[in-house]
């Protein structure tokens, strides 16, 4: 009885993980893998060494977003501000506080996720340093996160519907994995193990992560629509994201292989819905919201590409990051010879 009562006590503890409620402090980040804000402006961080989500109060309730924001080489002055030479600035994720419209920058000092962080704040036009010293924060555990790998324990964040959305890896069979947590944080559920058909390798898959992912609601229902590695589009109604349960997704598109999805945004144009997708090999994709919709899920071995169709945006070229600057523009983090411009572009 002893035994059952110390198994079923370990069970407990492996699914729910506790939250620490909100404090005022300086929260112990390791690395930043991931950045998100709610309508609030609660910047949410991911660390993926600790396999923990940070809710942080920036108090950053001012600004106006610009669209004809740039910034030119801004590497040079993250690495001034980092302390180290420009070419080992890696910048992991660019987000806007929807609040402020300022734009929020988490950089490292190495190429590895676990290299020395710091987030920066960036108002009109100035680049300074967002110091998470003395503010109010909570965070929550994330369960079982993976062991193997752990830089890739949190791939991307996103917030819908009071609820945080974190990708990444754990330690189930499923790997890949989706977890949603109620904010303010209260527990972290056991994560939800997603299955999708990848056309291109012709088998279904559960340890490849989601790389990037937004949510778009197909009529009634709010979805996940997610990109993998090489590159299944991939969709999940939120409804079925339960914690501890197993979830194939629809697999509505087959973008091209030899390529990584780095960033997604959904914007409306004329009254339309589309969906922006930033690769590293194949462009900018601007997809049709109208057509996610579709039920004809790939479910047999293609040869490249397959499904949802895309638009190529031909003038936009090395963009790493990308997120919604207001209703007519994008910020995105753009690659050029020596360095990266962050730059404000009207949305296609």
């Amino acid at each position: 009885m002893r035994y059952l009562t110390a198994l079923m006590l370990a069970v407990a503890v492996a699914a729910f993980a506790a939250a620490a409620p909100a404090k005022k402090g300086t929260p112990e980040i390791k690395s930043i893998t991931a950045l998100a804000f709610n309508s609030d402006g609660v910047l949410f961080v991911g660390d993926s060494t600790s396999a923990k989500v940070f809710a942080i109060e920036t108090g950053d309730a001012k600004g106006t977003a610009k669209g004809d924001l740039k910034i030119e080489k801004i590497n040079d002055q993250l690495a001034t501000m980092l302390g180290v030479t420009a070419d080992k600035v890696t910048i992991a994720d660019v987000k806007v506080n929807p609040v402020s419209g300022n734009v929020y920058i988490a950089a490292r000092r190495g190429a590895t996720p676990a290299s020395a962080a710091a987030i920066f704040k960036v108002a009109n036009g100035k680049i300074s340093e967002f110091s998470a010293k003395d503010v109010t924060f909570s965070a929550v555990d994330l369960p079982n996160a993976t062991d193997k790998n752990r830089a890739e324990a949190i791939t991307s964040l996103g917030f819908a519907n009071g609820k945080l959305i974190v990708a990444g890896l754990s330690n189930e069979e499923f790997a890949s994995t989706l977890r949603l947590i109620p904010f303010p944080f209260t527990d972290a559920a056991a994560a939800t193990g997603v299955k999708i058909y990848h056309g291109a390798h012709g088998k279904f898959e559960t340890q490849a992560p989601v790389r990037t992912f937004t949510t778009y609601k197909i009529g009634d229902a709010e979805h996940v629509v997610a990109a993998y590695q090489c590159t299944p589009l991939v969709k999940f109604p939120v409804g079925e994201l339960n914690p501890g349960s197993k979830v194939t997704g629809t697999t509505i598109a087959e973008l091209g292989n030899r390529n990584r999805p780095l960033d997604m945004i959904v914007y409306k144009k004329g009254g339309k819905d589309f969906v922006l997708i930033a690769n590293n090999s194949r462009g900018i994709m601007k997809i049709s919201g109208e057509s996610l919709a579709t039920n004809e899920g790939i479910t047999t071995r293609i040869a490249d590409k397959a499904g949802v169709k895309y638009e190529t945006i031909e003038g936009w070229k090395g963009v790493e990051q990308l997120d919604r600057l207001d209703d007519t523009h994008a910020v995105v983090l753009m690659k050029v010879d020596g360095g990266y411009n962050l730059v404000g572009v009207e949305l296609p």
